[in-house]
């Protein structure tokens, strides 16, 4: 099992996640993910870039995990305003866009980290933990 956060920080954080992704196979994935780590709690989710604002707003999520090819509005720009609505949530761009200058943008954004979905069942927790603790984190893939 994963140690998402040192023993100090565990006993009294939970960490609240908004979940942005209009596919709603994988929003299952990754609730069926982080449902056996109770530090970790979904509190929303939102299948397009303006639903999500909203939420983000309302909820005031500690971290987003934000898909890029999002209807309505799309992910780079969902992040951007992100940062003026809840600016000490971090967020994570899960997506299955592999193009380097796209993950820079997203990173250059503010964003912490860029996870390809490929790539979420072996990387996801590894990367909310890093986030956590305020380091960024791309997907192995993309530093090759």
């Amino acid at each position: 099992m994963l140690n998402l956060m040192t023993e100090t920080c565990l006993e009294a954080a939970t960490f609240r996640i908004l979940v942005v992704d209009d596919f709603e196979p994988w929003r299952h994935a990754i609730r069926s993910t982080l449902q056996d780590h109770p530090d970790l709690r979904i509190v929303g989710e939102a299948t397009n870039g303006i639903e999500a604002l909203q939420q983000a707003e309302e909820l005031k999520p500690d971290l987003i995990l934000l898909d890029i090819s999002l209807p309505v509005l799309n992910g780079i720009e969902v992040g951007r305003r992100m940062h003026e609505l809840v600016p000490d949530a971090k967020i994570i761009f899960v997506t299955s866009n592999v193009d380097k200058d796209v993950a820079d943008a997203a990173l250059t954004n503010g964003a912490y980290g860029y996870i390809l979905k490929a790539d979420g069942k072996s990387e996801l927790l590894r990367a909310i933990n890093a986030v956590i603790q305020g380091e960024k984190v791309v997907s192995k893939r993309l530093k090759r």
